[in-house]
């Protein structure tokens, strides 16, 4: 009963206030992180109690935006207070060697290289340069020599054929670098995120210190909504919610059917529309234009007015997609800034640096915050902390 509790309240509460979680006094530990983006693995575990040392960044508006949240939650989260750390922005691979951190320099190395070279989104190249990125991770644990590492990255990496070769060389190489690892793949649903996000984590311990600890789901048997998320927000257009995507929303000329209509091609783009009562879909760094999630706005306000998407794709259905209509409804409309960030489980009240699309492109871009919370728990019972 008790661990129904608690999955129950973790399904329902504010997801991105972070009340849950406790703050502590003192930092747990330290750590360098690699390709930080806006920050939703550092987040994660700076709220588990660690603090970063060295923080590395491409992108300059999304360090910005990393820098910014640890401002916010150095307010509520005594062992942040006056903490800092080294940002390098650009590519890692061009940072001088003398200005990489050092051995001894840090209790972790986390981190998610660019995954484009693994993606299913992207072209699976086994030949692209950004795939190089994840052994330049484990060049970085060699020379700090953490007690631990976290490297983040696609579903793919975990589970294609294609890149068996790759997963046997890491695990190989950390091996030798003397740690124990395991690969491991987390439904970000399952851990208070509301989005069915599915990300490869591959961790590793030092041999001397034991062995690394699987993620534990908290809310697999009841995964939070997107309406769970987005009642956290103000109002839709009021200031606190008001970063809105205006793409136009058209119905596509030849709809791609398929059972259920929070699926397939309804619309223009490739941003389908979102079902309120379950988890999203998993939100694209290519968010901003069209691929940006429909919501239907009227749902949010009345829970128990009938759906027009519901209803509009039942009408395709029964004609085999000949039913299409001229235009949409005008309270069918696209995510906001704020609204991504919410179920992506950021923290309320972030600072996005950058133009819109830069803010859509580091939110989806991201490791969902509770999701990196949930990895950075596994990693201190593993250290035992």
């Amino acid at each position: 009963m008790e661990d129904v509790a608690k999955t129950e309240t973790l399904a329902t509460r504010g997801l991105s206030d972070y009340s849950d979680v406790p703050t502590y006094d003192a930092p747990l530990g330290t750590y360098v992180s690699l390709y930080a983006g806006a920050g939703g693995l550092d987040i994660g575990f700076s709220l588990a109690g660690f603090v970063p040392v060295w923080v590395s960044e491409l992108n300059e508006s999304a360090l910005k935006t990393h820098d910014k949240v640890f401002d916010l939650l150095a307010e509520d989260r005594p062992h942040l207070v006056d903490h800092k750390y080294t940002s390098k922005v650009g590519d890692l691979l061009a940072v001088p060697i003398e200005e990489l951190p050092v051995e001894g320099s840090a209790d972790l190395v986390i981190g998610g290289p660019p995954c484009q070279g693994f993606s299913v989104a992207g072209k699976m190249d086994p030949d692209d340069e950004r795939s190089k990125h994840v052994f330049h991770f484990l060049d970085i644990v060699d020379r700090v020599k953490p007690k631990a590492f976290v490297l983040e990255n696609v579903k793919a990496l975990y589970q294609n054929k294609r890149w068996s070769s790759i997963r046997d060389e890491l695990q190989a190489r950390a091996e030798k670098l003397g740690y124990n690892t395991i690969l491991t793949l987390a439904n970000a649903s399952h851990f208070g995120v509301p989005q069915a996000r599915e990300r490869m984590f591959f961790l590793g311990v030092r041999k001397d210190l034991g062995s690394p600890v699987d993620l534990i789901p908290t809310t697999a048997e009841r995964p939070p909504s997107v309406r769970d998320a987005l009642s956290q927000l103000p109002i839709y257009g009021t200031p606190g919610n008001d970063s809105r995507c205006t793409a136009k929303i058209t119905t596509a000329k030849a709809p791609v059917l398929r059972r259920s209509p929070f699926a397939g091609m309804l619309f223009n783009g490739a941003g389908r529309p979102l079902n309120l009562d379950a988890p999203s879909v998993t939100l694209a760094a290519s968010m901003g234009g069209n691929k940006t999630p429909i919501i239907e706005q009227r749902l949010l306000e009345f829970e128990d007015t009938d759906s027009w998407v519901v209803d509009y794709h039942s009408e395709l259905w029964e004609t085999n997609g000949e039913s299409v209509v001229a235009s949409v409804p005008d309270y069918l409309r696209r995510l906001t800034v704020e609204e991504a960030a919410a179920i992506q489980t950021f923290p309320l009240g972030m600072e996005w640096v950058g133009p819109q699309s830069a803010k859509f492109r580091q939110i989806g871009n991201a490791v969902p915050p509770r999701l990196g919370l949930a990895a950075a728990e596994s990693v201190k019972a593993a250290l035992g902390l």
